[in-house]
């Protein structure tokens, strides 16, 4: 893919920062932020980030999360997929829970993993995702998003807790 970056400089973005961005996010052109010269940053459209996860839906999914007042992070991962962590506790233990959003996303279902739960933790994919979705069929594209997924995986660690306290979950 061939990029024709613009140069903007840092007087240019401050007079006008609406219209940069509209042309950024409307019509995807990107620009390299200077200061004073010095290339400082690039300012690029979602899309080249996250090319198949319509900026659309990630708003719809930020928007869901703030509604509920999770306090959340958003990172992009090395294969260019959104993830969303949360912090929880679980059977007294600080778990870091990490929806991704994979490629194809909202037609491919989320992945979601807890960091800080035993090795041979059951209830779990070979890659280590938490079996909370069962086969794909039970994710709905249409009526499902990441506060539900994020509801799923609280319930998949309380009910994870509740097995450890009964000693039936290592």
């Amino acid at each position: 893919m061939k990029i024709d970056f613009k140069t903007l400089s840092m007087m240019d973005l401050r007079s006008t920062p609406g219209e940069v961005l509209d042309r950024v996010a409307r019509d995807g052109e990107v620009f390299v932020i200077e200061r004073s010269g010095q290339p400082k940053a690039c300012l690029v459209p979602v899309s080249f980030l996250l090319p198949d996860v319509a900026p659309e839906r990630i708003a719809h999914e930020i928007g869901g999360l703030d509604e509920k007042k999770e306090n959340y992070k958003l990172t992009i991962n090395d294969n260019k997929e959104l993830e969303i962590s949360t912090r929880e506790t679980a059977a007294g233990k600080a778990i870091v829970l990490r929806i991704v959003l994979p490629h194809g996303y909202p037609g491919a279902a989320p992945r979601v993993y807890a960091e800080g739960l035993p090795a041979k933790t059951s209830g779990r994919w070979p890659d280590g995702a938490l079996a909370i979705f069962g086969a794909t069929a039970t994710w709905n594209a249409k009526t499902h998003d990441v506060v539900r997924t994020l509801d799923l995986a609280r319930g998949w660690l309380r009910r994870h807790a509740n097995g450890r306290k009964d000693g039936k979950t290592p």
